[in-house]
């Protein structure tokens, strides 16, 4: 792969963007554009969400946006106009409102983006609701969601749908279209990138043919706490993500671009210090932002050691599983870089080169900070039949050979990005895992970032010709929307869509030989992955977009283009290595309570 097919921008023609502008103009009127629009579409125009389901209580959330008066500017997003509004919210056993279990109200303003979330307690485990929100004689669109099979006097189905790195501007959100389809899902696992900071200028990340379509709002990176309230409200708007948010319950973590590209403590790959402002200011009201508009609760602060605010959180489905969920970049070490090839924040770099490999091997260099590190490890070694740990970056080590990515003169790199980067860490992770009991369960690492589908064994103990020791296994999820190898392929040798997916598969081929541990990798489609769990095995379910051809050379500017069904990996209870599956998940072995009837 050439040295720059993983950039996450594109540098894009002036012409071009006047020309798409111009046709675009045809499609919607640009007001503050497809972001702000909603707030003109009554009250509640960014729909309703629901998250971080329990065996009792689940967050619901919405948007309030005021009424205004003739005359008076529309309480648009990051705003800060509009007044006070008092929100009454319901939740009920049955859709159409004869069951009602909880309700209260809710007092929302511009000082929280007038977002209105709520922890509602004292539900049943196990158990389908519906739930809706009503200010000034307006009701919201009706949310299903429903409680954590966390049951510990009966094992219940569990099945989730894995996502992450869903760039607007990158295409249309076909799979959380089929996502929302679906009605056999416990929850959504995303695991980072829900939203990029990135602009409409020099730095837009995404196909040509999307500008003026799905422009980035507002147009000009994400820097403050403005900026960060529009363009998550820019997301909240696609109807597709708005159906996803509204059929299942979401588990959500952010990654780097909910801030910046390849963010670490300090500082990111985009963000210029004095240029830009403060890095920590601008954390901090992304942050705020995030937590705003996202259906997200916080963990309680003061029970676990942590640095700063802790994000990282624990969800358990009786004895079955239960499922960890990290937070890799608020307290992470910068990346090492090497020059030419990364200069800040990390990427593709070398290995081999002593000085290099000893900063990757410093022990005082930290991805998560120690404290969330021994919070992990001591879950992993809890009794559960499956440990399912909601991660990031890739764990497994991959080396990548220098010339399936175009650079010959290397034999091989790493994404000192990921765990490669942090390999102190790394080993840590690997061998307390490796050193752990059979009776403490096995380890299922569900991950993002790298927009491909992967499905790995962690290995440990690696001696000579690839002899490892499976530890556990790891998923990783496609993109929903954002430029896989595929489409670096495709740009920088300037070929046919087929010869581009032909040089993909070969390089993964490469990527495969090099690490035996490696069993399957895809960089090709989008979408996201089923993740199903029984006692006696994990299933991943890989739904993926088409392969792009001549005639549709990419799939995510086409709105009418599902992820189907790909293929099937699976972990068996005890085996800690993965194999191919043969064919998709069925029906659940239960269903969770449904309506109550009258």
């Amino acid at each position: 792969m050439p040295s720059n097919a993983l950039s996450r921008r594109s540098v894009l023609r002036t012409a071009a963007v006047g020309a798409a502008t111009a046709v675009a103009a045809t499609l919607r009127p640009f007001d503050e554009a497809v972001a702000a629009a909603p707030a003109s579409d009554g009250v509640f125009g960014y729909g309703v969400a629901s998250g971080d389901p329990t065996a009792d209580a689940v967050v619901i959330w919405t948007r309030a946006t005021p009424p205004h008066r003739p005359g008076e500017p529309v309480a648009t997003p990051g705003s800060g106009l509009g007044r006070p509004l008092t929100v009454r919210w319901e939740v009920a056993r049955d859709p159409g409102f004869r069951h009602v279990v909880r309700h209260g109200v809710r007092r929302t303003s511009a000082a929280s983006d007038h977002t209105v979330k709520v922890d509602v307690t004292g539900l049943e485990t196990y158990t389908r609701y519906w739930y809706r929100f009503s200010s000034l004689g307006r009701v919201s669109p009706v949310g299903r969601t429903r409680t954590a099979p966390d049951d510990p006097h009966r094992t219940h189905a569990l099945r989730l749908a894995l996502v992450s790195c869903s760039n607007y501007t990158g295409g249309y959100f076909t799979a959380y279209r089929a996502i929302a389809e679906r009605t056999d899902l416990d929850m959504v696992l995303h695991v980072g990138d829900y939203v990029y900071e990135y602009g409409n200028g020099d730095d837009r990340y995404g196909p040509d043919s999307l500008i003026g379509v799905r422009d980035a709002q507002p147009a000009t990176e994400t820097i403050d706490l403005r900026g960060y309230r529009l363009r998550h409200a820019l997301h909240k708007a696609d109807p597709d993500l708005q159906a996803a948010h509204r059929n299942h319950p979401w588990i959500t973590i952010f990654d780097d671009h909910e801030v910046a590209n390849n963010a670490w403590a300090a500082g990111a790959e985009n963000h210029t210090p004095g240029v830009e402002g403060s890095f920590e200011r601008r954390r901090r009201e992304a942050y705020e932002a995030y937590l705003e508009w996202m259906p997200f609760r916080l963990p309680e602060q003061h029970t676990v050691p942590h640095q700063g605010t802790r994000f990282f959180k624990r969800f358990r489905y009786g004895a079955l599983a239960d499922l960890s969920v990290l937070e890799t970049r608020q307290h992470r070490s910068k990346q090492v870089d090497v020059a030419p090839f990364t200069t800040t924040g990390g990427g593709f770099i070398p290995t081999g080169v002593p000085a290099v490999d000893a900063q990757l091997a410093d022990p005082d260099r930290h991805l998560p900070e120690p404290e969330q590190l021994d919070w992990l490890k001591r879950g992993l070694a809890g009794h559960r039949r499956w440990h399912l740990v909601g991660n990031q970056v890739i764990v497994t080590p991959v080396r990548f050979p220098g010339a399936a990515l175009g650079i010959p003169s290397v034999p091989s790199v790493i994404n000192s990005d990921q765990w490669d980067g942090y390999q102190a860490d790394q080993a840590d992770l690997l061998g307390h895992l490796d050193g752990l009991p059979r009776r403490s369960g096995d380890t299922v690492v569900l991950t993002g970032d790298i927009h491909s589908s992967w499905a790995m064994d962690l290995p440990a103990g690696r001696g000579p010709a690839g002899t490892y020791r499976p530890a556990g296994v790891e998923f990783v999820c496609p993109s929903v929307t954002s430029d896989g190898f595929y489409e670096g392929f495709a740009a920088a040798a300037a070929q046919s869509p087929e010869a581009a997916v032909v040089a993909v598969g070969a390089a993964a081929a490469a990527v495969r030989a090099t690490n035996p541990w490696i069993r399957y990798l895809d960089g090709v489609g989008h979408g996201f992955v089923v993740v199903d769990v029984t006692p006696e095995r994990v299933q991943a379910d890989f739904h993926l977009t088409p392969l792009p051809t001549s005639a549709r050379p990419d799939p995510r500017v086409d709105p009418t283009a599902l992820p189907a069904y790909a293929t099937s990996w699976v972990t068996r209870a005890g085996s800690r290595r993965v194999v191919e599956g043969r064919g998709p998940v069925g029906a659940r072995s239960d269903e969770p309570r449904g309506p109550r009837r009258s």
